[in-house]
């Protein structure tokens, strides 16, 4: 996927580090230490105590300190300071890219339609975070929450997206955030509000039905998003639309019952299956119009 010829979105908050709020790159400088004495690295004694004590208070690996001259960090709101490797910044890139081309493309389609796009913000978060929708742990995975119009992702979940769902690359990472996008599309347009007071009115099954449905709409909605990335910007590569179609087969609910559990309970889905998702996600792509996503009126299967 040639993810860097997309536009960068600004509507990151990055609250990664256990502080909650966005970070901004520092410079700690550090004494080189004084002559006549040990030295390690360039500093003398006082200034590796000096080091020592500085990481015990801001919560760093003294090691990131200890290489001379500095380093360059960031500081969530918090005050804690959180290193920042070399992947994560390449991921946290990828992420604001891929939301860029999703704001381009939804953007016109609204603008099209007569309508304004109101764009979400993205949360980048690791281990637990806070949201209007309430505090929620990694282990849910990237989510949506109406509450504050606002897309939730711990980038640790692209790893186990690749390594427990074999389903690995760019474009299978592109597809999970263009879905909770998807999710916000829903919202604008109400149809989420729709769907929650339907399930309040019927029985549990039925409800988990219209759950199913709302979900698989979102993934019709990433294919809209797909099959303008590829039609309008030229972002796709070869093998990109079959990654978005591994990955959306991969977290089917009955593959991952089957892979946690060693059986399927279909009743008790909540994203639909493997042929349904990749079904939908590929009637977006084909379709490139949200009328295309009408996953209410048509069978899900």
């Amino acid at each position: 996927m040639r993810w860097r010829l997309g536009r960068r979105s600004s509507n990151i908050e990055d609250r990664r580090g256990g502080g909650g709020g966005m970070r901004v790159p520092v410079r700690l400088p550090f004494p080189s230490g004084g002559g006549g004495v040990r030295r390690a690295g360039g500093l003398g004694i006082g200034g590796i105590l000096l080091i020592l004590v500085v990481s015990w208070l801001l919560g760093i690996d003294p090691s990131l300190l200890l290489g001379g001259g500095g380093t360059t960090v960031s500081v969530p709101a918090s005050g804690r300071v959180a290193p920042t490797s070399a992947e994560e910044q390449e991921l946290s890139a990828f992420v604001a890219h891929v939301l860029g081309d999703t704001e381009d493309t939804w953007n016109t389609l609204f603008a099209d339609a007569g309508d304004t796009y109101r764009e979400p913000t993205l949360v980048l978060f690791t281990g637990a975070v806070e949201s209007a929708c309430g505090f929620q742990q990694s282990a849910v995975g990237p989510f949506y929450c109406p509450g504050d119009s606002k897309v939730y992702l711990d980038l640790g979940f692209f790893h186990e997206l690749k390594q427990r769902f074999q389903a690995p690359g760019d474009f299978a990472r592109a597809y999970v955030i263009a879905h909770e996008v998807g999710h916000h599309i829903q919202n604008l347009l109400g149809i989420s509000r729709e769907v929650q007071a339907a399930q309040r009115q019927t029985s549990r099954e039925e409800a988990n039905e219209l759950s199913v449905r709302l979900e698989l709409q979102a993934d019709c909605l990433a294919g809209v998003w797909a099959h303008h990335a590829e039609g309008r910007r030229d972002l796709l590569e070869a093998g990109d639309l079959e990654e978005g179609l591994t990955a959306a087969s991969a977290i089917g609910d009955d593959t991952i019952q089957r892979r946690s559990q060693g059986y399927v309970v279909p009743e008790s889905f909540t994203h639909g299956s493997a042929e349904q998702r990749v079904r939908w996600f590929r009637a977006g792509f084909e379709g490139g119009r949200m009328q295309a996503c009408d996953t209410f009126n048509e069978p899900a299967a």
